[in-house]
């Protein structure tokens, strides 16, 4: 007895830690979501200026009354400055994207909640939070101090279909439907005209467009005259336009289901037509739902805390203002994209290349938006076979042809002779790719035959294409009017301009010989060598038709690089400024680098984006767009890229530059639509 009795001061206090365990239970982020992001409210929070957007909001969310749903979006209930949390998920029937937020003001969510939902949807309430649906996919549940909004897309899985569960195959009675069809088609073309086959396909045509009845009203409306008119003439009308409606047989307004003489049999397809679709909404409504609950059942039975798995945020920096993960590996080889990867025969191959995780940091600064991106493939071999392409030679005799005047560059210093490698890593055990024995037998083949140093000094893997401008040039070209009466075409030669780009492509390499080969067989082939000719070391293409884009091109090979370029000006470096030598530099550092000065390439594509009303549009993007920087290298066990997007106006931060840009251009369009007041 008395041990029975020390027994139960332990049982007490393991029952009591079991349900302190279980209160304390985080809400877990599923390990299966293909998309994760984290929203650095504390800091995005003090870049957002309220004042300024408020005003813009309440603009766009007005309705048709002029009122606005909502007078002040700085105030929502929302706690702006805390970290929001967003991920979705995806199979064959069930698409999902889940937000979880942090309400510092109950009863202003409540107001912003009840003015953004239809008349009509009621708040459902359960024990530890309310909930309300927003649509049949979105709905929205909150408590006293969190918040979750979930969006589902549902759809039942069909074994029939080829992305269900049973493997595609091409039957023999699909083939034979298709052989018969070829076989009326064929047929049809000597029958006689049969206008009581013409009413039934018409009738089934209707039973089609009725799927999207809203965008096909006018064509059911066309199709069921036809179908009057064929039987009182047992004939297609000459000119539909020109036949009116008495002639038809009835007006559109006053023509109805019994005067088409529909039968029984019709009217009861119909009608179960519409019921099986009534059920289906139904029916997925209905698991939007129960799914929806659910999640939101499972987050405020926790302790509102969210845990997230480590290898989700392995690149995440707490410094940034929003962070990103994305796993290819998951969109790509699971659910329907998956089924549509095995049913090809190198499925197996393109699954083991998009087997792979991107991470991205944003970053809001001052004068630019900073993107910094972290790829990673998951087999760690095929890492390493990647990380060893980015890991080339440098060659600075490239970076000389970056200067000021350029609109942009894409430099790349690889190590060339690695590709193969790679190439070979992806065969190897690439599941049950139809021809993977003879892939790897082909790979291990060339491996053999080739010379991997020899290829590699051909092009070792340094390169650069440099855009120095954009030209306009006029072109002719042929546009074909239709006679809407007698319908012949009339051809009306027309003129207009294009831009032309000037640019310069050059790589380095240790073979100069085999590229002086290769120059000297385009003017001594007797095919080629009437649109090449040489001058010195400079071979010279001339384009004999005028209106293609590519005039003229130059070939040369000197001290270990290789030029291709539009303009014979470009093979003569330029005077660097303190600027373009920092390019240089950089693009001499890194695997891969580039710039692109968006102003200027849109400057130059002046004469074709403007049209009519957009050019005020056009004009702004230009007198505000930026400037585009980005390198690349293979750092740690990633491949890291980071972009930066410098800011041309006077926008107090690169996030409400965006804003400011949104709101020019929507004044300019709403401009546009409002009348002249003369």
């Amino acid at each position: 007895m008395k041990s029975n009795l020390l027994k139960i001061p332990k049982i007490i206090l393991l029952f009591f830690g079991v349900v302190f365990i279980s209160a304390q239970q985080k809400m877990k982020i599923p390990s299966d979501a293909v998309f994760y992001m984290e929203i650095n409210g504390k800091q995005l929070d003090k870049k957002l200026n309220w004042e300024k957007l408020t005003p813009f909001m309440k603009e766009l969310t007005e309705n048709k009354n002029g009122k606005a749903s909502w007078n002040d979006f700085a105030k929502t209930g929302i706690k702006y400055d805390a970290t929001q949390f967003h991920y979705a998920t995806i199979n064959d029937s069930v698409k999902s994207y889940t937000t979880y937020f942090v309400i510092d003001n109950k009863a202003k969510f409540q107001e912003f909640i009840n003015s953004s939902k239809k008349e009509g949807l009621e708040i459902s309430k359960k024990s530890k939070y309310s909930y309300v649906n927003f649509s049949d996919e979105m709905s929205v549940a909150w408590n006293g101090n969190r918040a979750a909004l979930s969006i589902i897309s549902y759809s039942k899985p069909n074994k029939d279909n080829i992305f269900g569960d049973d493997d595609y195959a091409v039957d023999s009675t699909s083939v034979m439907e298709d052989e018969a069809y070829a076989m009326v088609d064929s047929a049809y073309v000597d029958a006689p005209f049969n206008y009581k086959y013409e009413i039934d396909q018409l009738k089934e045509n209707i039973k089609y467009l009725k799927d999207n009845i809203k965008d096909n009203k006018k064509s059911i409306a066309q199709t069921k005259k036809d179908i009057r008119y064929l039987k009182k003439h047992k004939q297609y009308p000459g000119d539909r336009e020109a036949i009116d409606d008495k002639e038809y047989g009835a007006s559109e307004e006053a023509y109805t289901e019994e005067e088409e003489n529909y039968s029984e049999e019709d009217i009861a397809y119909e009608k179960e037509y519409q019921k099986e679709l009534d059920s289906i909404q139904r029916e997925n409504f209905k698991m939007v739902k129960i799914l929806s609950v659910k999640k939101f059942d499972e987050f405020f039975n926790s302790n509102l805390e969210i845990e997230v798995p480590k290898e989700m945020i392995a690149f995440r920096d707490a410094k940034s203002d929003v962070f990103v993960y994305t796993d290819y590996g998951k969109i790509l080889n699971e659910g329907i994209y998956g089924k549509l990867m095995n049913m090809n025969d190198f499925g197996g191959l393109f699954m083991k290349m998009y087997n792979s995780n991107s991470s991205y940091n944003l970053y809001f600064d001052n004068d630019k938006v900073r993107l910094v991106n972290n790829y990673q493939h998951k087999d760690a071999k095929i890492q390493k076979g990647i990380s060893d392409i980015y890991n080339g030679k440098v060659n600075e005799k490239l970076a000389a042809l970056i200067n000021d005047e350029n609109i942009g560059y894409y430099s790349m210093n690889l190590n060339g002779s690695k590709y193969f490698d790679l190439m070979y890593g992806f065969v190897q055990d690439a599941g049950d790719m139809e021809y993977q024995k003879e892939m790897q037998l082909i790979m291990e083949t060339m491996k053999i035959i080739l010379d991997e140093e020899a290829i590699s000094k051909i092009a070792p893997g340094n390169g650069i294409f440099v855009l120095n401008e954009l030209k306009n040039k006029t072109v002719k070209y042929t546009e074909y009017i239709y006679d809407e009466d007698s319908y012949d075409e009339k051809e009306v030669e027309k003129t207009k301009e294009i831009a032309v780009p000037n640019f310069t492509f050059a790589f380095a390499t240790e073979n100069e010989g085999y590229w002086n080969r290769v120059f000297n067989l385009l003017i001594t082939n007797k095919n080629l060598k009437k649109k090449f000719t040489k001058n010195g070391d400079v071979y010279a293409f001339k384009n004999e038709k005028s209106n293609d884009v590519i005039d003229n091109m130059y070939f040369t090979v000197k001290d270990g690089i290789v030029y291709m370029t539009t303009s014979i000006e470009n093979l003569t470096p330029k005077n660097q400024t303190i600027a373009s030598k920092n390019w240089a530099k950089e693009s001499s550092q890194y695997a891969m680098s580039g710039r692109l000065d968006m102003q200027k390439l849109i400057t130059g594509l002046d004469n074709e984006l403007k049209t009519g009303s957009d050019v005020k549009t056009i004009n702004a993007i230009k007198k505000n767009i930026g400037e585009l920087h980005f390198k690349t290298e293979a750092k740690g066990e990633s491949i890291q890229t980071e972009m930066n997007y410098k800011i041309k106006n006077s926008s107090e931060n690169s996030l409400m530059y965006f804003f400011d840009l949104f709101e020019e251009i929507y004044k300019i369009n709403e401009a546009e639509k409002k009348p002249v007041i003369m």
